[in-house]
């Protein structure tokens, strides 16, 4: 068990730190565009594309780690007002609701990708399946956090002042 539980966090802080490096290098390729821009009226060929990559892995990333961090949208006077035993059934239902968002971005997420596979981004000539290989990683990964939330496994690893029940 202990051995399932270390794998898990390597490839939970692996998917962690790969959002963390797309915002990284999203910040640095901006900077650089937009001071070669402003300072020498030139512009990477290539930096807006890979801008805009780098922002579609963070965005679906930062999904399912909001997933793991239990950041989903909650309304507190609502549930406040509930037994203990119907926030255990909204947490159990939202769960099951994620697991079938998780689902739906594993399934036509894959699709886009093979579908895409031939399609090439014009300026860095990359497949434009790298834009759409992130969906089903973020499904997989939120569909992993979901099922352990289901099953009463708390998927946080970050202290968050006031988030979530």
């Amino acid at each position: 068990m202990k051995g399932l539980k270390r794998v898990c966090l390597f490839f939970d802080s692996l998917f962690e730190k790969v959002a963390l490096t797309s915002l990284i290098a999203m910040i640095i390729i901006v900077t650089i565009q937009v001071f070669t821009r402003k300072l020498f009226n030139f512009v990477l060929f290539w930096s807006e594309e890979v801008t805009l990559l780098m922002l579609c892995w963070f965005s679906f990333m930062g999904i399912a780690i909001g997933v793991r961090e239990k950041l989903h949208l909650a309304i507190e006077s609502f549930t406040a007002k509930l037994p203990p035993a119907g926030i255990k059934f909204l947490d159990k239902l939202v769960a099951l609701g994620t697991m079938a968002f998780a689902v739906f971005l594993i399934k036509y997420g894959w699709d886009f990708t093979v579908l895409m596979v031939d399609a090439t981004l014009p300026a860095t000539k990359l497949s434009n399946a790298w834009e759409y290989a992130v969906m089903p990683i973020t499904g997989v990964m939120m569909l992993i956090y979901a099922f352990l939330q289901l099953i009463g496994i708390d998927t946080r690893r970050h202290n968050v002042e006031g988030g979530g029940h």
